[in-house]
Order: structure tokens, then C-alpha cells, then sequence
């Protein structure tokens, strides 16, 4: 197989690109790693604090759960106009604007004393994290562009990292701090974060687009880029599916399944992120290595063989090696269809595959309980598997999508 969409790797230089090779590109990469970082650092800090928030609200489980819908419906519905944002004021300072959103509506679960009063601040924080995903992705898109490297999966590296420290020092602290402390905290990290690497995104408008996508000011796109934007809208919505299944289930089917030591078994997860991570590490050198068709095709069937092994192993210790396996698989699929999306239609391709993926994560864990109560929990993590496999298949068909034959 060719090495098919390969970002190319020469510098821009001369003629009309001047004005982009101008720009401080380090710098601008370093500041969207930050922002990145900061969103999964902020994310998993509230993760750890919601069962203090839950005995602080009085929330039952049913009450709780509802309460969490406010973030996933606060984030779906604002993904959409946060694309039509960035074409109007650009992606840079809608990303700075939700960061200080996001930073402050971290801080008012911890000052809520009921469930409905929850899931009212809920939506404000999901509203503030679903834009400045949006935001921040279609920034990078742009600046992957003008880098001419494929450095999309070392965004959300940062992202991974931050998350995996945001949980850490929630842990460390969860039993000294309260929780209206520990958020309160968290927002001055995250103002403090934003002031740092704000200007430098302000200062400096995101670097041209593609030439293919400069053609029409309206943002509007050909029917044809229309549904390729949703088949990689589906492949992210695949790989999150099985983010948010092991991050619900994995541990569960571990200890129940498998009869694993309670300590073991919630190591499952985190080896997981952590595979996960090292793949998106190295998610660049494997991308201008393989190109993107390869690395989606290789990914998804690397991660559908890892979780039928993690699934249906039946041992704890072949469980965890397909868990580790299927974190590498998956690492760099949602980094390279959302990069996709937003190359052929510019933040309103990254706010639709994005939108598609944050609903798999949340579609991913009730999928596999109600399947695991149909059938057996190992039976329903065999979706995550299946989806994988589709990703793959649907990663190859797409192959020419965007691309333009060479002479």
C-alpha cells in the first residue's frame, strides 16, 4: 500500500507563503501545547472531586448521573457554534476566551448544595470544555498546516499528560483539601496558565489555511467534503467509544470477571492512559514514517486485536497486556481524523468530528452496560473491538479523500 496522505515535511519558504513562515510557529506550538495540557489537567482535577460533590449535594446515584448529563449537554450543543466562532474571530482568541471560561466555571460545582443546582453549573463547565476543544483543535489544524509535520498527536499528548497530572495531585490532595478548595486552586492555575500563553495566541492571528480550503469565505463546502468530514467525525466516534468503555468498565470486568486484586484491577485504566500516551508521543514520528492511512489502518486493527484479547483473555495478566495494547492501537486515531476533518472544512470539520467523538465517549459506557446485562460484560467490550476494526476499514476507504493525484 502507498504511503498515502503523507504530510510532507519541507519547510515553506518564499513567494506567497512568506507571511506564514514569518510567524513565531515554535512559539505558537508551545502555547497550544499548553492550552491542551491545561484542558485535561482542569478536566481530570473535576473528575477526582465528584464523589466529595455528590455526599456535598445530597445527590443520589440517579440524581448524580443526570447532574453529569448538564456537562455532556452543555459540551455538544456548543461545539457546533464554537466552529462558526472560530470562521467569524478566528480560533486563537475563541481559545483564550474558553480557557478563562473553562478555568472559572471549574470553581462553582464545589459552591453548589443540590443536585439541580449542579447540573445548572454543569453546563456552563461542559459548554466552556466542549468550546475550547473545538477552539483549540481547529488552531492546531492550522498550525500543523504552516508546520508542514504531523504534529497533531503531540496536542493531544499534552492533553493526555495533563490529564494523567490533574488526576495525580487530585488524589494526592483529596484527603486534605476540600473540594471548594482544590477547585478554587484549580481556576488559579488555569487563569494563571492562560495569562501566560494567551498572548502569545492573541498576538498572532493562526497561520493560512490550506490553500483548498481558502477558496470560499463563507466557509461552505462540497457536498463531497460534507460526508468525508462525517465518515472521520465516525472514526473518532469509534476510538472514544472504547476511550470511555474501559474508562467505565475496564476496571469492573477486571474484578468481576476476572477476580483480579482490587489494586490490579484499577491499574487496568491507567495502564491504559499510559500506553496511550507513549503512543501519542510518538504519534509524529509514526505518522511522517507510515502516513496517515497507514497509521489509522495499522492503529485500528492494533487496538480491535488488543481488546478482544483484553476482553476475552482469560487470565488478569493477558487482560492487561491486550488493555496496554489497545491503548497504543487507539492512541492516534481521534489526533488524525480530527486533523482530517479540519483540513478539508476548516473549524466547522473539527467542531462536526468532534461533536461525532465526544458522543461516542459518551455513548461507550451505557452501550456496554445495558450489553453487559443482555449478554456478559466480556461479550460487550467485544464492541470496543468491532468499532476499532470499523475505524480501520473506513480509515482505508477514505484513503483519496483530500488528497490530489501526483503527476
Amino acid at each position: 500500500m502507498p504511503l498515502l496522505n503523507k504530510v510532507r515535511t519541507a519547510a515553506v519558504s518564499g513567494g506567497s507563503r512568506g507571511d506564514t513562515a514569518s510567524l513565531p510557529l515554535a512559539r505558537l506550538r508551545l502555547a497550544l501545547t499548553l492550552f491542551f495540557a491545561l484542558d485535561g489537567f482542569l478536566f481530570a482535577g473535576w473528575v477526582v472531586r465528584i464523589p466529595a460533590i455528590k455526599e456535598q449535594t445530597g445527590a443520589s446515584a440517579g440524581d448524580l448521573g443526570l447532574a453529569l448529563l448538564g456537562v455532556s449537554a452543555g459540551a455538544v450543543v456548543t461545539m457546533t457554534l464554537t466552529g462558526r466562532l472560530c470562521r467569524r474571530h478566528g480560533s486563537h482568541p475563541v481559545t483564550v476566551a474558553t480557557a478563562v471560561l473553562l478555568s472559572l466555571s471549574l470553581a462553582l460545582p464545589a459552591l453548589t448544595r443540590s443536585p439541580l443546582a449542579l447540573g445548572l453549573v454543569l453546563l456552563l463547565f461542559g459548554a466552556a470544555y466542549g468550546g475550547i476543544n473545538v477552539a483549540m483543535n481547529s488552531a492546531a489544524v492550522d498550525l500543523v498546516a504552516a508546520l508542514r509535520r504531523p504534529v497533531m498527536p503531540s496536542f493531544h499528548a499534552a492533553f493526555s499528560l495533563g490529564g494523567m497530572l490533574g488526576a495525580g495531585l487530585g488524589g494526592l490532595v483529596a484527603g486534605s483539601l476540600s473540594p471548594t478548595a482544590h477547585l478554587l486552586a484549580l481556576t488559579g492555575v488555569g487563569l494563571l496558565l492562560t495569562a501566560a500563553a494567551g498572548p502569545v495566541l492573541l498576538r498572532h492571528p493562526s497561520p493560512a489555511p490550506p490553500e483548498s480550503l481558502r477558496a470560499d469565505p463563507s466557509g461552505a463546502r462540497p457536498a463531497g467534503s460534507r460526508r468525508a468530514v462525517l465518515v472521520f467525525g465516525v472514526i473518532a466516534l469509534c476510538t472514544a467509544y472504547g476511550e470511555g468503555a474501559l474508562a467505565d468498565w475496564g476496571a469492573l470486568h477486571l474484578a468481576q470477571d476476572l477476580h483480579a486484586h482490587p489494586g490490579v484491577a484499577a491499574a487496568g485504566y491507567a495502564l491504559f492512559a499510559l500506553t496511550m500516551t507513549a503512543g501519542r508521543l510518538s504519534g509524529t514520528a509514526l505518522l511522517e514514517r507510515l502516513g496517515q492511512t497507514r497509521t489509522l489502518v495499522a492503529g485500528g486493527l492494533t487496538a480491535g486485536a488488543g481488546m478482544l484479547l483484553g476482553a476475552l483473555a482469560p487470565t488478569v495478566w493477558a487482560a492487561l497486556l491486550g488493555f496496554a495494547v489497545t491503548g497504543l492501537g487507539l492512541a492516534n486515531i481521534f489526533p488524525v481524523a480530527v486533523a482530517r476533518a479540519g483540513a478539508l472544512a476548516g473549524p466547522g470539520g473539527v467542531a462536526t468530528a468532534s461533536t461525532l467523538g465526544y458522543g461516542g465517549m459518551l455513548l461507550g459506557p451505557p452501550a456496554n452496560g445495558f450489553l453487559a446485562d443482555w449478554f456478559s460484560l466480556p461479550v460487550a467490550l467485544t464492541t470496543v473491538a468491532a468499532l476499532a476494526a470499523g475505524a480501520a476499514v473506513m480509515g482505508y476507504a477514505s484513503r483519496n479523500t483530500g488528497t490530489q493525484k501526483r503527476s
